[in-house]
């Protein structure tokens, strides 16, 4: 029997829930899924330039299984990029380390109810007009 696979962590969720091509219309175009913790992995490792072994540490994950991650988000990038597809960022096998709200209006991610404020360019303003992320 295999062992359950261990939550992933999740400091910062993205700002966006997907990618598409440009000037390719939606209902053209097939999603390839890149997954929360897949996502987290390039960002942790491209952008903010952590070696590996300390990513690993980050998503609290080992380091064969970071490396695992990150190659499969590298084949789904270069899947889209190549065939033309979308990405859809979901799903996965996380946690988040803390809590994540996003508007349902302007979609701007909030760390935290008590972080919530009405911004300029969003007429809504309570709790009922934010989606939980975790």
């Amino acid at each position: 029997m295999a062992r359950p696979h261990k939550s992933r962590k999740i400091s910062n969720p993205p700002k966006m829930v997907g990618f598409k091509p440009y000037g390719m219309p939606m209902c053209k175009i097939d999603p390839v899924i890149l997954k929360l913790e897949e996502y987290e992995s390039i960002r942790l490792v491209n952008y903010d330039k952590l070696p590996q072994d300390q990513a690993a540490i980050r998503m609290n994950v080992s380091r064969p299984t970071f490396t695992r991650i990150y190659n499969n988000a590298l084949e789904q990038i270069a899947k889209a990029f190549i065939e033309g597809k979308a990405i859809e960022i979901e799903g996965g096998n996380y946690e988040m380390d803390k809590e994540w709200y996003r508007c349902r209006k302007c979609f701007k991610l909030i760390e935290g109810l008590e972080n919530h404020t009405k911004c300029k360019n969003c007429t809504l303003y309570g709790e009922n007009e934010l989606i939980k992320l975790n």
